[in-house]
C-alpha cells in the first residue's frame, strides 16, 4: 500500500491507500469518485481521465500514441491529462496526486 491523493469532481481531496502493482485506474475505480473505467483499461474510452499534478508529471512513463490521440479528442483535455489506465501505481509514485477530470 502507498498513499494516493485523489481530488474528486466536487473538489474534495481524499488520501487513500493505493495498491502498488495495479494501474492507477484500478485503484480509482474502487473508490467511487467518478472513474468509470468502462473499457477496463484498454485505452479506448477515456472514462478514467485524470489530471496529474505538475510535480508528478516528469515521474510518469511517457505517453504512448494511442493515449495521446484519445486524450486529444476530449473537450476537457489539458497539458497534464492522462488516462489512469496507462499508469502503473508503483512504490515510486507514493504520494501521487490526481484530479478526476469532468465527465465527457
Amino acid at each position: 500500500m502507498a498513499l494516493l491523493r485523489v481530488v474528486d469532481r466536487d473538489g474534495v481531496e481524499h488520501e487513500v491507500d493505493g495498491k502498488t502493482g495495479l494501474k492507477v485506474m484500478e485503484n480509482l475505480r474502487e473508490l467511487d469518485y467518478g472513474v468509470a473505467a468502462i473499457c477496463g483499461g484498454m485505452c479506448s474510452c477515456a472514462t478514467c481521465h485524470v489530471y496529474v499534478d505538475p510535480e508528478w508529471q516528469a515521474k510518469l512513463p511517457a505517453m504512448m500514441s494511442d493515449e495521446r490521440e484519445l486524450l486529444g479528442e476530449l473537450a476537457h483535455h489539458r497539458e497534464n491529462s492522462r488516462l489512469s489506465c496507462q499508469l502503473e501505481f508503483t512504490p515510486a509514485l507514493a504520494g501521487l496526486r490526481v484530479t478526476v477530470a469532468p465527465d465527457e
